[in-house]
């Protein structure tokens, strides 16, 4: 036997005896459980309000979707000029409404005389919703007129921002003002944001995974060291591919769900990917079709 291959089979028993010890130390902690995330059925929250057939996070949208069903809304948030948090996806108003410019440049009341609907395009090339009196909705506007939804909390601004900067303990003061604190989940695709709101929160609040999270778990699962991966958010909303890597396996939600992390897939917009989705064990589906995501579920319960 030459040389190298001794060298290449000690370092690869080393490897293996690491394995085997780390099985026998680690102790993968889940996560406690979230009373935002106890539910019995698979999970639909309409995307922004839904957005097929009204104007993103508008009450027309959100009225819209609650009488179909669903449990809930997922929305994005960002901060005025005043500190006021609000609905809303883009930095600027210019995509959606009769403004123009950054959210950041105006105060709550001067958004409030932005036609929300303005945009709206419909599958006719129609504008129904122009002059319809739809407004840009503050975060507590919604809190207050669905008491009982479950909302996820989408953090836009970066945390680099001035505007991001405040954002973490702006929002945790609102859900304490409000009573929120434990039907809502907090989520950005920036980790810093979300531990910075748990500064505040002290775990009282469902925290969703960053761009980070999600990778650092995938790479735990894929190499086989999955029980050395605590994880650091209660809720996975991920799409069924991360670049080349599959995100959508029965292995992976097993994975996660075992840590009581829960599970929710995001664009998705078609019968068989849900209905796929829901065998191997997705426990919600955030869409932009919350009429389809209903009818798929409970032609699968």
């Amino acid at each position: 036997m030459g040389r190298k291959t001794k060298v290449a089979l000690t370092v690869g028993a080393a490897g293996v005896a690491a394995w085997a010890a780390s099985k026998v130390v680690a102790k993968p902690q889940p996560r406690p459980r979230k009373e935002a995330l106890e539910f019995k059925d698979p999970v639909v929250l309409s995307h922004r309000g839904g957005m097929t057939s009204t104007p993103e996070h508008t009450m027309a949208a959100f009225s819209n979707s609650a009488e179909l069903g669903v449990h809930g809304f997922a929305v994005d948030i960002r901060l005025t000029k005043d500190e006021e948090i609000v609905l809303f996806h883009d930095e600027t108003a210019d995509r959606t409404t009769d403004f123009s410019g950054k959210i950041s440049d105006y105060t709550i009341d001067e958004l409030k005389k932005a036609d929300a609907g303005y945009m709206f395009e419909d599958e006719d090339g129609q504008f129904p919703f122009r002059g319809r009196g739809e407004k840009v909705i503050s975060l507590r506007e919604l809190l207050t007129a669905y008491p009982h939804m479950l909302i996820a909390i989408n953090l836009k601004d970066s945390p680099d921002t001035y505007e991001g900067s405040l954002m973490p303990s702006k929002l945790w003061r609102l859900l304490e003002e409000t009573g929120s604190e434990e039907r809502v989940i907090v989520m950005s695709a920036f980790d810093e944001q979300t531990d910075r709101f748990n500064l505040y929160a002290q775990n009282k609040v469902a925290i969703g995974a960053g761009n980070d999270e999600v990778k650092k778990a995938y790479a735990s699962f894929s190499s086989k060291f999955g029980h050395l991966y605590n994880p650091r958010a209660d809720l996975f909303c991920i799409t069924e591919k991360m670049g080349p890597f599959p995100m959508n396996t029965e292995s992976f939600i097993s994975f996660l769900s075992n840590l009581n992390v829960a599970v929710y897939y995001t664009n998705v917009s078609d019968k068989e990917t849900i209905a796929k989705l829901l065998v191997a064990g997705a426990a919600g589906f955030i869409t932009d079709k919350p009429a389809l995501a209903m009818e798929v579920i409970q032609q699968n319960s």
